[in-house]
């Protein structure tokens, strides 16, 4: 090898050597994006968006795993694992494990999405049981006071009350009887088992004071 070969090859450029801050398919890490979003401003806006569009997918097809949730229930989850990981971005310990840990706030925001769900599901039947149990116990007693010519002692009864919640209801429910109980219950401003349960107390005063006219 001559002298001008091995002048020519020490002019030769370097390899090219990537940033020690990108990985192999030369994107920034996410320990870093991490890093940019705590820290705030431009950089940071872009890092979020950056992470945002790097697992969006993969937090998507975790959601649509769980197959009691609809799509728009998905993507909900989606959305809310994303917020919730941004802001509590500054605690989290391992910032290269930051897929690992948006999943699973995602598996959990799942999981409860499905369990207050149950509950409103499970709300919903046992207000609709109540409200069957009114339709079949209400129109029936209203009719045996009616069939027993008992309306007097119903109005006697309400006029011995005295002015308040539980009067108002029962004079709304008897008297007008052009309201549910619901529809009193909204108007009202309480929960339908309130109406219901002030009802119940004043037909006991009715068969109550019907008991002491009979037995005298």
């Amino acid at each position: 090898m001559t002298l001008a070969t091995n002048c020519a090859l020490e002019k030769l450029p370097e390899p090219h050597q990537r940033p020690h801050l990108t990985l192999l398919d030369g994107r920034v890490p996410d320990a870093t994006l991490v890093a940019r979003a705590i820290a705030g401003g431009h950089r940071g806006k872009f890092a979020e968006e950056e992470l945002y569009r790097r697992y969006r997918g993969a937090v998507s097809r975790l959601a649509a795993s769980f197959s009691e949730l609809d799509p728009d229930e998905g993507e909900d989850v989606t959305q809310e694992a994303f917020v919730r990981a941004f802001r509590a971005l500054a605690g989290l310990k391992d910032r290269e494990r930051f897929a690992a840990w948006l999943f699973t706030i995602a598996r959990n925001r799942a999981r409860s999405y499905l369990t207050s769900r149950a509950t409103h599901v499970k709300a919903a039947e046992e207000a609709t049981r109540e409200a069957q149990l009114l339709e079949d116990h209400v129109p029936a007693a209203s009719q045996v006071l009616e069939k027993e010519a008992e309306l007097r002692a119903v109005r006697e009864v309400i006029d011995g009350l005295r002015e308040g919640p539980e009067k108002e209801t029962v004079r709304l429910f008897y008297l007008e009887g052009t309201l549910s109980a619901r529809e009193i219950a909204m108007r009202m401003g309480v929960g339908k088992s309130a109406v219901t349960m002030r009802l119940e107390r004043f037909r006991a005063r009715v068969k109550a004071q019907l008991s002491e006219r009979l037995a005298g």
